[in-house]
């Protein structure tokens, strides 16, 4: 039976009105020990009587109590819909139809949501035109969590209430007298943006509108609007091209805003036994050299004079120019190669120089080139430099009243910030329109607090007659306001931006509903040509252009070309880690930029790069000149540079509202002189040493069969053993094919039932632009781990594109010298022959290798792993159980192709990792179907498992067999060039079994007999 006993420790405890007792009872330490005084102060630790014993049991409780504290984790209240929305499922992703049109990039994408939540970016793929993402395009929903943003409109730098500043920026408005009201614009492209301002012309006398590119085109705007009355860009589609020739343009990259890949990797790879032939001149090394059949390093100036001698032959007059005889016969030849493809046949021209575009357009009217469309120019560049010029020179003159900005941060992008920052002075009213307090909104009296493109309403027209739509995908996180609702209200307007939009849009001929659905719809507006721009345009006779081309003189010291990186564009994106530390494809170096020279002028200079003990690559510094401007920069030996010349990448060197650990490299836009890419400038030595975080060192092949390569003319006589042999491995002293069961050490199992995954890359398609990397990055919550965990080599990405060169002119002839060597010593020794493979060329062919996990179905990793964290799946997935993995690593040194990862530090929550993943608004891009890895574990490319079998869920709930195309990784869906394919091989009907079948298949390292699920095509060149 149960007892009613009391025990008590003391006389004191039976009574029970006493409260000392009660206190006690209730609280055991009623009085807290006060830590600051006791610890915290010195006097007090002197004059302490503390016993030793008392310290320690005091020290133990502390620690004791601050365990438990810590073991006690917070409490989370998880608000329920109280009227859940119909079309949102927890759990299930929703996906949105918009556009992000920032004035450097312009695309028709779609989002996905989880629970409201914008997690990733996807290609719409669907849309008419520029409807897939390039990396900072997918790396843009990072930007949506920044926390350097603002949260609310500034007042004189403090923050205020929208009620507010309408009331002072109205009041100062009425007070113009007649000043100008100057509005400083990106390029919008957009029609209802530009009715709204039209309609603030209407309310204010003298407003003017000047667009402003960052990185613009002026030269080819300039020509384009002279020959044919819109300012606007010819746009191309590669896709049926048999000769493209280009020079110093490049179009696989950033050229006149991108988006030409994709018909660029269609003409590239050998379907029907035919493929373009390519030929590039350039300075840099740049993507879309590294994927030409061949490449000519020129300088700017040659590139001139090469453009005048093909005007001069394929169109006619005299140009009488200084080309050396090996490029006078390229250009001869050059020439004739066009001449034969005629129709098929495009010049490109990135001379920033109105003469030279307007030759480019006349050659490629006198081709009939049916890849050049001129009819529905391309929208997103309309910015002009005089414009922006003559503004300058009227704000200094008191001209002006009232300066808005919106879009651009002329005080860190303008080659002169400091004539444009006293300009700014003279102007009484000054409002930025931008989502963080840049360089340009500190010195503004307000700011107008804009949202990001995924929280808001819009349209561009990137292209004449095709208007993408933009929607909000998420609600305002902040206190901000749409630039356009803000000009409605000022414009005294009691219409919201969305309202004026839809009404915009269905008088353009959209269907509302439609067109929102879908992302875009066809306009039946007349586009106007830009007023403002025109005054500053003039037309130039050809016979002008050819003579000025042709006069064209080298400077006497280095010519400058600077260039827009993949990864950080124009510098918009400054703060966005995932780009930051993406790999640029060329020199595949992270968080940084750099002065780019060809091998002999870096020793002319006494420049030089050494790898260092610790895996590293230093550099020295120089110091470039150029009129008065002085900038001291790392520099970086790039083979293919031509030379006496350098280049320089823009959209770095931004500190203004940035994270420290994002302000990184040199802001080289005080070079931009006039908006030119192309400068004459001086180069010294300026000693010192330069850290350099590169994701791949090593630079050559040297000879080893990774990267498989054939000629087109081999490739037609179709016997495979000619471009893509078997491998052999010896056998009792006999070659035996690789794929022979009598070399498998394996015991197979069947995988004919279900579905077995395959993953196909085209090498012919791939174009290295990495938007690859950052879709992968988004979708499996991959970690940024800062330069000097890059230059450890600690990166943590899932895919890499490893960047061969060729030591010798080709890689065919590596392969020669590979194979010829005879011995260890001596002239044809292998010990100094495979350091000469180790050092490119002057001018080297250049390879794209996409490599992730290549699921191998005969894993090295699986059999070495002691806890079988690492195991097989029936689908041909190699598994990663990340609770069972203890980091032993036997899996990383087992595997051939250096795919795993080890999480050497917890990235989640960490402060020495400040990027995204430690407060709580950056993880909202986290991606919820995927775990987020804890220090201690492998982690590598899953195939996107969950993808995978989220489409297997959506086929079994609609009853139905999957189709052929569903199936997809976030690689696969964000390689727009069509180089990624991914499959099941168990459907013999679909894409990938034909690819697995292809004649060009083959696996990396087949020798070694791994059999791997990601399968590669051969490379063919078209020389």
């Amino acid at each position: 039976m149960a007892t009613t006993k009391k025990y008590w420790k003391s006389t004191a405890q039976l009574d029970e009105s006493n409260e000392i007792v009660k206190n006690l009872e209730q609280n055991e330490f009623a009085a807290p020990i006060p830590t600051e005084e006791f610890l915290g102060n010195n006097e007090v630790m002197e004059e302490s009587s503390t016993t030793r014993r008392d310290f320690l049991k005091y020290v133990g409780f502390s620690t004791a109590a601050a365990s438990l504290a810590a073991c006690e984790g917070p409490v989370i209240y998880s608000v329920p819909y109280v009227n859940q929305p119909e079309q949102i499922i927890p759990g299930m992703a929703n996906y949105y139809a918009t556009t992000i049109a920032d004035g450097y990039d312009f695309a028709s994408i779609l989002v996905k949501t989880r629970e409201g939540r914008p997690i990733k970016i996807e290609s719409n793929k669907d849309a008419k035109y520029r409807g897939h993402a390039n990396a900072r395009v997918h790396a843009s929903v990072l930007s949506l969590y920044d926390n350097n943003r603002l949260k609310t409109p500034l007042v004189n730098g403090a923050e205020s209430t929208w009620e507010t500043l309408d009331k002072e920026v109205s009041q100062k408005l009425n007070e113009l007298n007649g000043k100008t009201l100057a509005i400083l614009t990106q390029t919008f492209a957009s029609p209802s943006t530009m009715a709204i301002i039209d309609m603030l012309k209407s309310k204010y006398s003298n407003v003017r509108h000047v667009t402003y590119d960052t990185v613009g085109e002026d030269g080819a705007l300039n020509a384009f609007e002279a020959k044919y009355g819109v300012r606007g860009l010819a746009d191309y589609d590669f896709t049926d091209a048999e000769t493209i020739v280009s020079i110093g343009a490049d179009f696989v990259g950033n050229w006149q805003g991108g988006g030409f890949d994709k018909g660029y990797s269609a003409s590239r790879v050998p379907s029907n036994k035919s493929m373009s032939h390519h030929i590039q001149f350039e300075s840099n090394m740049t993507l879309s050299g590294a994927n030409a059949d061949l490449r000519y390093p020129v300088t700017p100036t040659e590139q001139k004079h090469i453009l005048a001698a093909l005007y001069s032959k394929l169109v006619g007059g005299a140009a009488n120019v200084s080309l050396s005889d090996r490029v006078a016969k390229v250009v001869e030849q050059t020439a004739q190669k066009l001449s034969k493809a005629g129709s098929k046949a495009v010049v490109l021209c990135g001379l920033p120089d109105q003469a030279a575009q307007q030759l480019v357009l006349a050659i490629n009217e006198r081709l009939n080139s049916t890849i050049v469309d001129t009819s529905a120019p391309i929208m997103t560049r309309q910015g002009n430099r005089l414009a922006v010029d003559q503004l300058v020179k009227e704000m200094q003159s008191g001209l002006v009243g009232a300066l808005f900005i919106a879009g651009v941060d002329p005080i860190y992008s303008y080659d002169d910030s400091d004539a444009f920052a006293k300009a700014m002075e003279k102007v009484a009213l000054k409002v930025s329109f931008a989502s963080r307090e840049d360089a340009t909104a500190q010195k503004c009296d307000y700011v107008a607090t804009t949202p990001h493109y995924l929280e808001s309403w819009g349209d561009a027209e990137i292209k004449k007659g095709i208007v993408s739509l933009a929607q909000p995908t998420i609600r305002p996180i902040f206190d901000t306001r749409q630039l356009q609702d803000t000009l409605l209200l000022w414009a005294g307007s009691d219409q919201s931006y969305k309202d004026f939009l839809k009404e915009t849009s269905t008088s353009n001929g959209a269907s509302w509903s439609q067109a929102l659905q879908d992302g875009f719809f066809t306009s039946n507006a007349n586009l106007q040509a830009d007023a403002n721009a025109s005054e500053f345009v003039a037309s130039v006779s050809d016979n002008s252009a050819l003579s000025q081309l042709a006069s064209s003189k080298k400077p006497s010291g280095f010519e400058l070309t600077l260039y827009t990186k993949t990864g950080l564009g124009d510098g918009s994106q400054a703060n966005n880690p995932w780009l930051q530390e993406l790999p640029d494809p060329i020199t595949r170096t992270t968080w940084d930029n750099y002065v780019t020279f060809s091998q002999k002028d870096a020793e002319k200079l006494g420049v030089e790069n050494e790898n260092v003990a610790n895996g590293g690559l230093n550099g020295s510094y120089v110091i470039v000149k150029m009129n008065g401007v002085e900038r001291k920069l790392p520099a970086l030996i790039q083979p293919g540079q031509a030379q006496g010349t350098i280049g320089i990448a823009l959209g770095y060197g931004k500190t203004a509202s940035i994270q420290a650990e994002m302000q990184t490299g040199v802001n080289a836009y005080p070079f931009f002189k006039g908006g030119s890419l192309i400068q004459a400038v001086t180069v010294e030595n300026a000693g010192g040493e330069h850290e350099f975080a590169c994701t791949q060192l090593q630079n050559t092949m040297m000879g080893r069969d990774i990267i498989r390569e054939t000629d087109l003319a081999t490739y037609i006589k179709g016997n495979k053993d000619d471009f893509n042999p078997m491998p052999e491995v010896s056998l009792n002293h006999i070659e035996t094919p690789v794929t022979s069961p009598d070399v498998d050490l394996w015991t197979s199992f069947d995988r004919s039932t279900g579905h077995h995954f395959n993953m196909s890359i085209d090498l012919n398609a791939c174009t290295g632009c990495a938007a690859c990397v950052i879709a992968c990055h988004a979708e499996n919550n991959v970690p940024v781990v800062g330069k000097q965990e890059v230059r450890k080599s600690r990166d943590m990405h899932w895919l890499r594109i490893d960047r061969y060169y060729s030591s010798t002119d080709s890689f065919e002839a590596d392969e020669e010298k590979k194979d010829g060597f005879e011995g260890l010593f001596g002239d044809n020794g292998s010990l100094g022959g495979f350091g000469e493979l180790e050092n490119p060329a002057d001018n080297p062919q250049v390879a794209f290798q996409p490599v992730m996990c290549q699921h191998c179905n005969h894993a090295p990793c699986e059999t070495v792993c002691p806890v079988a964290a690492s195991s097989h799946g029936r689908q041909g997935q190699n598994h990663m159980a990340y609770n069972r993995c203890v980091g032993t690593r036997y899996c990383a040194n087992n595997c051939p192709y250096k795919v795993r990862r080890f999480n050497w530090f917890l990235y989640n929550g960490n402060d020495e990792f400040d990027y995204h993943m430690n407060n709580d608004l950056g993880r909202m891009v986290i991606n919820p179907d995927v775990t987020v890895r804890s220090r201690g574990v492998m982690e590598k490319c899953s195939m996107c498992m969950q993808m995978t079998q989220m489409t297997i869920l959506e086929a079994k709930k609609d009853g139905r067999m999957i189709k052929d195309g569903e199936f997809a990784t976030a690689c696969s869906n964000a390689c727009s060039e069509g180089a990624i394919k991914f499959g099941d091989i168990n459907d013999k009907e679909s894409e990938i079994t034909k690819l697995k079948n292809s004649d060009r298949m083959y696996h990396l390292l087949e020798e070694v007999g791994t059999e791997p699920n990601v399968i590669y095509q051969v490379k063919v060149r078209n020389a």
